[in-house]
């Protein structure tokens, strides 16, 4: 009511405009009296924290590269100690102007390859192994960015649960993300000869340049189930710590941390 009259006195008169919503009570009604003591009163203290919390919002929506909607909004409102509502979290983010953004379509990383697979399953989901370079899984995984989606590949140890070969690339080419990574993981091991290295049905796994690579150095390719995620376990789940704990700098490169880090699996 108070907005309403702001809006309007330049037009009318204050008594005019109060008078006219005497008349027609269906939105409510004020005095001219009662509206010149409001506005001498100044704004609520409600009010006063409800403008000061829209401007804090605004800036943890921007720090979150304005991707958060009202949950994780008020997950972080709530994990700075500020004693907040759900619904009253939804409604200063409408106040503030912010809203969050849509998943949008993910990109697919496992393309089966037209060409014959030959590898057979030498771990049967045992992700064991009796020490350091006898077993690898890799894995393709991908993290949105504010430029685009940037794509991971990865190579790890199974013994040591470590990443011992990982590469970035805005392309999935196998000679640009999964061979970059099994070159910096060959570097590292003293010995390959006789390893198991596990990866999925995808077409950069099945293709000549990778495997001719894993002859190369006496590695042994084996692969489970197609469409199982359950048969290359550790390295979706190497997958999955990396896109929860990722950062996206402001110029929406990644932020290269997760060199030779141990999984949580």
């Amino acid at each position: 009511m108070i907005r309403f009259i702001d809006e309007y006195r330049d037009r009318f008169s204050i008594e005019f405009i109060c008078s006219t919503l005497r008349i027609n009570r269906e939105g409510g009604f004020i005095t001219s009296r009662g509206y010149r003591q409001s506005r001498a009163r100044g704004p609520s203290a409600r009010r006063l924290r409800d403008a000061v919390l829209a401007e804090h919002i605004r800036e943890v929506h921007a720090d979150n590269y304005g991707v958060y909607g009202i949950r994780k909004m008020w997950h972080a409102l709530r994990r700075e100690g500020i004693d907040i509502g759900r619904e009253h979290t939804a409604r200063l983010m409408r106040l503030a102007g912010v809203s969050g953004k849509g998943k949008g379509r993910s990109p697919v990383t496992t393309r089966r390859s037209k060409g014959p697979d030959t590898r057979l399953d030498l771990v049967n989901r045992e992700f064991k192994a009796p020490g350091p370079n006898r077993l690898w899984v890799a894995d393709i995984t991908y993290v949105r960015t504010r430029k685009g989606f940037v794509y991971t590949a990865f190579v790890t140890d199974v013994y040591s649960r470590r990443i011992v070969g990982w590469a970035l690339s805005d392309s999935m080419r196998t000679e640009v993300l999964p061979l970059q990574a099994l070159n910096q993981a060959i570097v590292c091991a003293k010995e390959t000869t006789g390893l198991v290295h596990h990866a999925d049905h995808g077409s950069q796994y099945v293709s000549i340049a990778y495997n001719e690579r894993l002859a190369e150095y006496g590695i042994i390719a084996s692969t489970g189930t197609v469409g199982d995620s359950y048969d290359n376990a550790l390295a979706e789940n190497v997958n999955g710590s990396y896109k929860t704990s990722s950062s996206i700098p402001a110029h929406g490169t990644m932020l290269s941390t997760w060199k030779s880090q141990p999984s949580s699996g």
